[in-house]
Order: structure tokens, then sequence, then C-alpha cells
């Protein structure tokens, strides 16, 4: 089966201001890059129930965002999260994304598909923008998992360089999910360490030090793996940020764009033998532009070939 590319043009209307680093050439540059692959699919998302955030994200939180964006000019959510008025129709679609990803995948319309959206989300936590981002678009698709689908066990493992904050403090609380995040610590947004844990043992940390490769990247990853086996999941969800990479500004991790292909390769291996190859990943960082474009086409390489 086919692997799925899920974009919308909305994301090239959210302005974040000059020299902002989540800028809107992140997502040019990856569709540049992967236009030249012709095994992939290209889906734009569909409209959904937005009350499908609030599995997410706190009523009042999602009302008060709605009114956030400007008609003119820009507004900060919080010192790094700027929105304008393209900025509305990018946020939910980067929701809208993420759906329309999963119900292709449950559907058989492709086997694993990757969003490739603006804002990220990450960062973001139930009643708290931060971190460029908005709306949790991964604990939002954990939570739909769940509701729509009555999935008992969804995995959410993220690799961005940065810890995954606001879905840790979205997914903390819920025995159906394992939640684990390879990070560099200490670093922002703070927090991430392993004794964060989740209410049901649910959460593995993993804090790197700055500097490092990627042979003790991969050590530490082995242990993630171990846990997600243990897990036996039954659909995987991947926060797919590329700013571990050696050449990216806003970290101090030494990561090769190949290793991103070594990174999918060993959780689809996985997938295989609990979930039937089920997956679905969303961009999260990324700042250099080749090296989010290579990591990125790595990325969906071996969603191609191991799909």
């Amino acid at each position: 089966m086919k692997t799925a590319i899920v974009t919308s043009k909305s994301s090239l209307y959210h302005n974040t201001g000059s020299g902002h680093p989540e800028s809107i050439s992140r997502v040019t540059s990856i569709i540049d890059k992967l236009k030249k692959n012709r095994k992939l699919i290209w889906k734009n998302p569909a409209v959904f129930n937005k009350e499908i955030i609030k599995e997410a994200h706190s009523p009042n939180y999602l009302s008060s965002v709605e009114n956030a964006f400007p008609k003119e000019g820009l507004v900060f959510l919080d010192g790094d999260t700027v929105v304008s008025p393209g900025s509305k129709d990018a946020t939910f679609d980067a929701v809208g994304s993420i759906i329309t990803a999963i119900d292709g995948v449950e559907n058989k319309e492709f086997r694993a598909a990757h969003c490739v959206t603006r804002p990220p989300g990450h960062h973001a936590e139930k009643s708290k923008a931060m971190g460029f981002c908005v709306i949790n678009n991964i604990g939002v698709a954990a939570n739909y998992l769940i509701s729509k689908y009555q999935y008992k066990k969804v995995a959410v493992i993220d690799w961005d360089c940065h810890w995954g904050n606001g879905t840790y403090d979205i997914l903390k609380s819920n025995k159906n999910v394992f939640f684990s995040s390879l990070h560099q610590y200490p670093y922002y947004p703070g927090g991430g360490s392993e004794d964060q844990k989740g209410e049901h043992n649910n959460a593995l940390n993993i804090p790197l030090p700055a500097g490092t490769n990627s042979n003790e990247y991969f050590d530490a990853y082995e242990h993630m793996l171990k846990r997600l086996k243990s897990f036996k999941p039954e659909f995987i969800l991947m926060s797919a940020g590329f700013d571990a990479h050696k050449d990216d500004p806003l970290c101090q991790l030494n990561l090769e764009s190949k290793d991103y292909y070594e990174i999918t390769r060993r959780v689809l291996e996985i997938t295989k033998q609990s979930c039937n190859g089920k997956v679905v990943s969303i961009l999260e960082g990324g700042y250099d532009l080749n090296a989010l474009a290579e990591s990125a086409n790595e990325h969906v390489n071996a969603l191609v070939e191991f799909g």
C-alpha cells in the first residue's frame, strides 16, 4: 500500500513575522523535496468536528484560541508563539491533516502518512500555547484514535530535540497511551526528566546531553524501543521533529540526515509485529531548511519502503 503526504496551502499563510525560525519556508522546503518521489499519494485535510479538540484541550482554551487570531497584523500568544490572520486556517488544517491521515489508514486508503503542516503542536498544553505551538495536533490524534476507533493501546513517539511537554501534559493521565520522548536536557521548555513517568507509568522520557552523537542517540533509542515493543501498540503516532540534526540552529544534538531513516525504520519493525504497520507522523521542529528537507525525506523514504 502507498504512503500519503497530507498538507494544506493554508500552512503558507501562517505568518510568524520576519526572522522567526518557524517560517513558511519550512513546509515549502520539505514539499519541494518530496514532490520528486513518485510513490507518494498527496492529500488535503478534510473538514472535521472541532469538538474533537476538546478531548485534548480545555473548552475555555479552545474558545480563547478561536478569538485570538487577528484580522490584521501579528499577535503573540506567548513570547515565541505568533499568529496572524492566516494562522487560523493553518492551525485547524494541521489538526484536520492528522485526522485525515488517521482516517485514511483506518479506511485502508494508504498504509502510513506524514503530515507536512504548521504550526507544530507538541509544546501546546491543555490550556496553554507555547513554543510556536497552538493546538497539540498529536494529542488530539491520540484521543481521536481512542474515542473514534476504540483503540486501547496508542503509542506516541516524540523525537523532536525539545521535550514534548504539551503532549505529556495532555496524555500523562491516559492509561491507553504510551508516550516517549527523546530530547536534549536540560533545555527548552524545561522538564522532561526520567522521573516524569505519567500517572500510570505510561511515559518514558529519555533526556540527552548536548553534543549527543548518532551512536549515543541510538543506544538511548533502544531503551524506548524495548518499552514500545512490550507495550504492543495498536497504532503509532510520531511527533516528527528534525531539529536534533547537527546543523539545526536551535539545538545541540548531532544527528545526520540519514539517521532519520533509521529512527523511522526501527519503529516500523515494531508496528509490523503489533499493529499491521499502522503509523502516522506529523511535522514538529526543524529549522535548518536543507537539513529539514533531507531529514524529512529520509523519514518518508522509510515509511514508503517499510510500510
